[in-house]
């Protein structure tokens, strides 16, 4: 049986820190699925095929690496591709405290285990939100952001 993991995220942008999540669960997983949630209540900066065209073009030579899109409940959508791992990156203990909790409820209403991994050290400080400012406010975001000249 294929060992599969669900990376589910907004990536509003997908920042360096996702990329490094990803490079370590290819470790780890025979097959990792990057799937994009979609909540209609939520106001998106990126087009999302922006998104998805960026993150697909991190991992073209990454036969195991899909990119996805849902509008679901997460662990609804593991069943349906069956992935029984959600992956989530963690940059610190707020992070760890706020995932743990929906891990648990994950795990409370399905069988779907969440492995934690830690980004990278250098990549700790990097945040989706802050990337956004930056954009807004005509900075450069290449620091954050591989290829970000596709988003932007």
């Amino acid at each position: 049986m294929k060992k599969i993991g669900l990376f589910p995220g907004s990536f509003d942008p997908f920042t360096k820190g996702h990329e490094d999540v990803v490079n370590k669960s290819l470790e780890i997983f025979d097959e990792v699925i990057i799937g994009i949630g979609i909540n209609s209540s939520k106001n998106y900066f990126f087009d999302l095929e922006k998104r998805i065209s960026h993150i697909k073009s991190l991992f073209s030579n990454q036969q195991n690496v899909k990119v996805l899109t849902y509008q679901k409940l997460t662990v609804e959508f593991c069943k349906e591709i069956e992935a029984h791992f959600i992956i989530r990156g963690l940059r610190d203990s707020k992070d760890f405290e706020y995932e743990k909790s929906i891990a648990h409820m994950n795990l409370e209403i399905s069988d779907i285990q969440t492995i934690f991994l830690l980004t990278a050290q250098k990549y700790g400080a990097i945040n989706s939100t802050i990337v956004r400012e930056i954009v807004k406010n005509k900075g450069n975001i290449d620091a954050f952001v591989t290829n970000a000249h596709l988003l932007v």
